[in-house]
């Protein structure tokens, strides 16, 4: 089968019809439906940069007022339409061996308005900045990987004034809550639905969290989560760093395992795997948890000798390739970070507000979800021609705009957005000044 014959705009544009029909249902007006439509699809266009004024411009409106409606006054049920994602992703690419991977990522801000902002360490940019930052789920199946859950962060800063959280939307029922306890719940709203998945793979700020541990093993879900060297393990002469146990392992306890493929090929570490005492293991986290199996594995790298440690249960015994296979589809949420932020601009929103943010990162994840579905569907259907790499979503996104968005696009009135925007900034400048002069007085 050539790839013309099984790549093309029909078939695109089936999918989107597909994926937008699914969630019609949560709007009860048309004139929602047709704007969330547009909304979905100006996040899939190439633009330099996605925000309100910019898919407005895009998709032919005359202004950005009915792109920030969408996402700060129209009435639509969000959490519906977020179950809707999830039942889409499952459905084409969920599998019983799945993965669901926990992770957080954070978007850099300025100012102190936009809703969970302060100075806190972020991933994103590697330091200590002024940032937003919210916990992810990711479905991580063989055909494919996509975000289908979020939550924000609201620091203790926003939690314990109720005023500036009154100011930014924020429902007064929301009160403070850890990462993992994010997490936990996300996990238990997807487990809950009855996602198909047999493991949950995170950072070692969710291996370290007993609760988050306790609630897999009582669900009898896997896990392979990462913890820090220094972290004392049971074991059955009592409680021994992770570290400590690595460096006792001989020569012959380490395997050259793959992790998976990656960007330059299969990503080799030696790998090494401990039991850990089952009965120690369920006293030392909560009572009650289920039977099963505990170790402890460590990854070493081939280059560095550069250990890391994952805190590792499974309800029955399996191989160590079987836990290595999970550890390493971990990296499969950075790959729907990558995806969703450059692809469906899930970083660029200009919100600062609780329910528009809410809104924003559901439609970006659900954009990049339709790429990644379109995608496995070219997959499945045959393999790729001779010579090429199979089409990925970045390239699908391309071919998208150019076949199917910019044909059906109804442009713009380039100078009439052109005085909206002059207008737009002549009365925020005379804002500032109006500001600044009664600071003065």
């Amino acid at each position: 089968m050539t790839a013309s014959a099984r790549v093309g705009p029909a078939v695109w544009r089936a999918g989107i019809d597909e994926v937008l029909n699914r969630i019609a249902g949560r709007f009860g007006r048309v004139e929602v439906r047709h704007r969330v439509r547009a909304f979905v699809l100006g996040l899939l266009a190439d633009l330099p940069r996605k925000n309100c004024w910019t898919i407005a411009e895009q998709v032919g409106d005359a202004t950005p007022d009915g792109m920030q409606h969408l996402l700060a006054r129209a009435r639509w049920d969000t959490d519906g339409v977020a179950e809707d994602l999830r039942d889409y992703v499952v459905e084409h690419l969920g599998e019983p061996g799945a993965v669901l991977v926990i992770d957080e990522t954070g978007d850099v801000k300025k100012g102190s308005r936009t809703v969970g902002v302060q100075r806190q360490y972020t991933g994103t940019a590697g330091r200590i900045e002024n940032s937003q930052v919210a916990v992810y789920l990711a479905y991580s199946g063989g055909r494919g990987h996509a975000l289908i859950d979020r939550e924000l962060y609201l620091p203790r800063s926003w939690t314990d004034d109720p005023n500036r959280c009154a100011a930014a939307g924020v429902p007064t029922d929301v009160g403070f809550a850890t990462k993992p306890a994010l997490a936990t719940a996300m996990l238990t709203r997807a487990l809950d639905a009855g996602v198909p998945a047999a493991w949950v793979a995170g950072d070692e700020v969710y291996g370290a969290d007993p609760g988050l541990r306790a609630a897999l093993e009582t669900r009898q879900i896997g896990y392979v989560l990462a913890i820090a060297g220094n972290r004392r393990l049971p074991t059955a002469a009592g409680p021994i760093r992770a570290d400590v146990l690595a460096a006792a392992l001989p020569r012959r306890a380490w395997q050259p395992l793959s992790a998976g493929p990656g960007a330059k090929g299969q990503r080799y570490y030696d790998w090494a795997c401990l039991d850990l005492p089952a009965q120690q293991q369920a006293r030392s986290d909560a009572e009650g948890c289920g039977p099963g199996c505990w170790w402890l594995l460590i990854r070493r790298s081939r280059r560095t000798g550069e250990l890391a440690f994952y805190r590792c249960h499974s309800p029955a015994p399996v191989r160590l390739i079987q836990l290595v296979a999970v550890a390493g589809r971990r990296w499969t949420v950075e790959e729907s970070f990558q995806g969703g932020k450059g692809l469906a601009g899930l970083d660029e929103h200009q919100v600062r507000r609780w329910l528009p943010w809410r809104r924003w990162t559901l439609l970006a994840m659900l954009a990049h979800a339709l790429l990644v579905v379109l995608a496995a569907g070219e997959h499945a259907a045959a393999a790729p021609p001779a010579g090429q790499i199979p089409l990925t979503c970045n390239e699908l996104q391309r071919l998208l705009t150019r076949l199917v968005l910019d044909p059906a696009r109804r442009p713009a009135d380039p100078e009439a957005w052109s005085r909206w925007r002059r207008r737009h900034q002549y009365r925020s400048r005379a804002s500032h000044y109006r500001r600044q002069a009664a600071g003065l007085s």
